[in-house]
């Protein structure tokens, strides 16, 4: 794999046309990371990876522009990422694409979170209602005229 990959097996592995990567190249959206001395294409896994993230991209309907935005905010991304295949996964909703990773997900383009955990939220409210003692709904809405019944029940029972 350190040799890069050939067209012919980036069109295997992806399901692209020669037509569609010489096409991307030209226009920009993709090009390979590596070339041989011959001036052959050779594509890394980070190249692959990006390749099936437009095509997928391209049949949700997302705009190229974006798609172009997006694989490039990943492409700086995906190097820090020793497992791409098991740690992200791309979701695409109209024009926005987020990416999923371990327990977040954010925006391919800029970045933002855009998903909390439910899961941790209940954890944390939990945590704070055991901390403190929640009134009774008789204490927050009692009536100023009528008389206290935990105090006469009390006075009544000794």
């Amino acid at each position: 794999m350190n040799q890069g990959f050939s067209t012919r097996q980036v069109c295997r592995i992806t399901g692209l046309t020669t037509r569609q990567l010489g096409y991307w190249r030209k226009t920009g959206l993709l090009s390979p990371a590596m070339q041989t001395r011959g001036g052959h294409a050779r594509y890394s896994f980070v190249d692959l990876v990006s390749l099936k993230a437009a095509s997928r991209l391209i049949n949700a309907g997302v705009s190229v522009q974006r798609i172009r935005q997006c694989l490039q905010s990943l492409s700086r991304f995906l190097p820090y990422t020793d497992t791409p295949l098991q740690e992200l996964s791309l979701v695409a909703t109209g024009d926005v694409v987020l990416v999923l990773r371990s327990h977040t997900a954010f925006d391919a383009l800029t970045g933002q979170e855009w998903i909390f955990h439910v899961a941790d939220l209940e954890r944390e409210a939990q945590q704070l209602l055991s901390d403190r003692e929640l009134p009774s709904q008789g204490k927050l809405f009692r009536d100023p005229v009528e008389p206290d019944l935990e105090e006469v029940n009390r006075l009544s029972h000794g």
